[in-house]
């Protein structure tokens, strides 16, 4: 009996390793990025960072528990409720970069802000924040870091949505 293509059986762990792969191939090249091209990351790009891992390591439990309906929902939604998270700070820093330039700091640090600088003493290639949020820096076909981070978690919060509501 010859097997036809629609009667393959799914493969639930891809948006997954897709997802994983995506996440941690976004913070390698970030750091290699910052490293090539000197430039320097500000709060707001790690909290960013942060957030690509812990998307990566929702993935990683989606992988998990990919053959089970219930645990590969589960997965997904804590996954588009990251990304989703993630896309509301890259869309808070394209917003300064375009609207506020002059944003500056003030004497105040906010508690993600204390949270930064401690995890940047931990791991300073990952999370040192030595950047401006306000500043591109830059920009490739004409969109800051930023704007392609919005891209890339709004992409994100669409893959786990699908996978969520149960759609290959």
């Amino acid at each position: 009996m010859m097997m036809h293509v629609s009667s393959k059986p799914g493969r639930p762990y891809l948006p997954f390793a897709l997802a994983l792969a995506a996440c941690l191939g976004l913070v390698a090249g970030g750091v290699v990025m910052s490293e090539v091209f000197r430039l320097a990351a500000c709060p707001l790009c790690v909290i960013q960072r942060m957030l690509y891992l812990l998307l990566a390591i929702a993935a990683g439990i989606g992988l998990a528990v990919s053959n089970r309906p219930v645990g590969r929902r589960i997965a997904a939604a804590l996954m588009a409720a990251i990304a989703a998270t993630g896309a509301f700070v890259a869309g808070y820093q394209t917003w300064i970069q375009r609207f506020a330039p002059d944003t500056g700091c003030s004497g105040y640090q906010t508690w993600w802000e204390e949270f930064v600088d401690w995890a940047g003493e931990q791991i300073p290639l990952l999370f040192l924040p030595d950047g401006i949020c306000s500043d591109p820096g830059w920009k490739f076909l004409s969109l800051s870091i930023a704007e392609w981070s919005l891209i890339c978690f709004l992409a994100l919060v669409a893959l786990a949505v699908r996978t969520a509501r149960g759609r290959r």
